[in-house]
């Protein structure tokens, strides 16, 4: 077996949950999702969802992740031996590389856009121009196969030199470039009507479906429940802060869906188009809407695109690692084997659902809506009712050295707040 790598330091930790909670769900989901549910009502609820939803979770996954130095099959081993618990360590080996199959679908969508643009595309005509490349057959399936190889490359390079460096210098430029769309989207003429639409809540909007919505995006935002926190946390070393880590990364994670929604609404409104678009909004409206700023949309849309493919890799190569872990230290494979058949495989499974959007809708459905809940509930439930108390606020606390006083919070919010929230959504994705 090979030896077992670690995150470098506080940063390097940081850097790669963060990496691996923004990708998609905040660039691309959370724009439209604002839009279709009523603008700064939705944000407000969304803000709520994360510090009192996901954020407990997050902690849960990464208690048993450092606790157990472990893939999520031996986690459940090591902390739970001769139980029923380590049928969940499977579907969370599982689980990641099915939704990693359709994820680099869309990530294929992202790199074909970032070519578009490098070649100024998207300065003539781009009416139907996303229907026109989701209708070919060849052209999602190249994007594809090119996102899956960058995907599957970072990873053989192994924790500290593929997914710490990556993360290290990918996650500052990013951050860098979406402050940079922001400021220039609020220079346009009428932006601050989206501005507006992301501050100024209307509380009537909030229903139940809103907070049904809302705690979803929240938990899909932080790639909760499929075992990628939990991974990442067992490269975490004894002497980092959990509760300080996973603060920054929800906090980081909330920042850039912010700024995400404030790169695409005041632009949206600028060009005078509806913000109820929906999931085309990034991939049909802002190549319209860059088109009517001549070359400086040009230059803002290379830019953009480019920030959807970096938040893209950044959470894929967490979905692939967990099922590299696993090989590596559960069948003793290394590292080149276990990366090559995992992505061969997920690549397959990806065809699929670029050849079929029924096939990509059902993994979807089958991902967001049932096996991310079905992890989360479990792994809140196994620290807040398996785990003894002392383990928990061993990691919690480090050894009774830092949290003593917030770790009641805390672990009330694994054992009671984080389970009765996850069922509301589980109840709301079965009623829609």
């Amino acid at each position: 077996m090979q030896k077992r790598e670690n995150f470098g330091g506080r940063l390097a930790v940081i850097m790669a949950m963060a990496g691996s909670a923004i990708g998609l769900g905040n660039i691309w989901r959370f724009p439209y999702l604002v839009g279709q549910n009523g603008g700064a009502a939705f944000v407000l609820v969304y803000i709520a969802a994360c510090a009192l939803l996901a954020l407990p979770i997050f902690m849960a996954e990464a208690v048993i992740g450092r606790r157990s130095g472990s893939n999520t099959f031996g986690a459940m081993q090591k902390l739970a031996p001769g139980t029923r618990w380590k049928w969940l360590g499977l579907v969370t080996v599982g689980a990641p590389l099915l939704l990693l199959s359709y994820y680099s679908v869309v990530g294929g969508w992202a790199v074909d856009y970032f070519m578009k643009a490098c070649s100024f595309r998207f300065m003539g005509d781009t009416s139907g121009i996303f229907g026109r490349f989701i209708a070919s057959t060849w052209e999602p399936l190249i994007t594809h196969t090119v996102f899956m190889a960058l995907t599957a490359g970072i990873i053989l390079l192994g924790v500290t030199k593929g997914i710490e460096k990556f993360t290290k210098i990918t996650m500052p430029m990013l951050f860098v470039l979406i402050v940079g769309i922001v400021i220039y989207g609020l220079t346009l003429p009428g932006a601050w009507k989206g501005v507006e639409y992301m501050v100024k809540p209307d509380f009537s909007k909030i229903d139940a479906r809103v907070v049904a919505t809302a705690m979803g995006q929240a938990f899909f935002s932080l790639s909760l429940g499929v075992g990628t926190i939990l991974t990442y946390a067992s490269y975490m070393r004894k002497e980092e802060n959990i509760v300080s880590s996973g603060n920054y990364t929800a906090l980081f994670d909330l920042l850039f869906a912010l700024l995400a929604g404030f790169a695409v609404m005041p632009a949206v409104f600028a060009a005078g188009i509806q913000p109820e678009e929906g999931a085309g909004l990034v991939f049909d409206t802002l190549p319209y809407i860059f088109s009517r700023m001549g070359w400086a949309g040009a230059v803002v849309s290379i830019l953009f695109f480019f920030s959807i493919l970096i938040a893209a890799l950044t959470s894929s190569i967490s979905l692939l690692e967990v099922g590299v872990a696993y090989l590596v230290e559960e069948k003793g494979w290394n590292r080149r084997r276990s990366t090559l058949v995992l992505a061969l495989g997920t690549w397959v499974l990806g065809v699929l659902c670029s050849l079929s959007s029924v096939i990509f809708d059902l993994f979807d459905q089958l991902c967001s809506n049932w096996l991310m809940p079905f992890g989360g509930i479990l792994f809140t439930l196994f620290v807040g009712w398996k785990m003894s108390k002392a383990d928990v606020r061993n990691e919690l606390t480090n050894g009774g050295t830092r949290n003593r006083r917030i770790f009641p919070l805390v672990y009330f919010l694994i054992r009671y707040l984080a389970p009765v929230g996850i069922v509301v959504v589980f109840l709301s994705n079965l009623l829609s």
